[in-house]
């Protein structure tokens, strides 16, 4: 019987994995206003901008962690859609800063997600690319949620845990950027 409870987790895990990779990740990156994006990099500057998604993610993080138990099982959903949310708002951002335009395309967005997240990117969004950041996603939730357990201790770890991952992120993707494309003009 454990075995089947076993596999039964593995399958509904690998269902939810795709789920997020092929629905969950367009929906969030098409409810961002990239004009929003532009202005708030405008207004804030990089570092101000990812700065400000590192703390709502934080925010999100610390409430899921806030009351033990009884608000992990609520919170968690609502703290995965957060993270992901700001992580793409900050990606979104330092393209903006690098590249100039705040209109991006899914594709070249996500090439983008699978590199900061360390998934091997080829050429083209493939359907195993995208689950692999899906589970990748899922993996950095997983580490953290058996702290989040007790209360306050679990808000501190939360808040400071969705904080780090969105501040390093962004330094990779930084990095990656810093490439300028130079064009001539004849």
């Amino acid at each position: 019987m454990k075995l089947i409870k076993l596999n039964k987790i593995g399958s509904d895990l690998r269902l939810h994995t795709e789920n997020l990779a092929h629905i969950g990740f367009r929906k969030i990156f098409d409810g961002i206003d990239q004009l929003k994006i532009k202005n708030g990099v405008d207004k804030l500057g990089i570092d101000g901008f990812i700065n400000q998604c590192a703390c709502l993610a934080a925010g999100s993080g610390a409430m899921a962690g806030s009351g033990g138990m009884f608000t992990l099982v609520a919170g968690i959903p609502f703290d995965f859609i957060n993270l992901i949310t700001q992580q793409f708002r900050a990606i979104m951002g330092i393209m903006y800063y690098y590249r100039g335009t705040y209109e991006n395309g899914f594709d070249d967005f996500m090439s983008l997600v699978a590199t900061s997240v360390k998934v091997e990117a080829g050429v083209a969004i493939t359907r195993s690319m995208m689950e692999g950041i899906a589970e990748r996603m899922l993996m950095i939730l997983g580490t953290r949620t058996a702290e989040r357990l007790v209360p306050v201790v679990g808000a501190v770890i939360g808040g400071t845990a969705n904080y780090l991952f969105i501040k390093r992120m962004a330094a990779r993707v930084k990095e990656m950027q810093k490439e300028f494309v130079v064009i001539a003009i004849e």
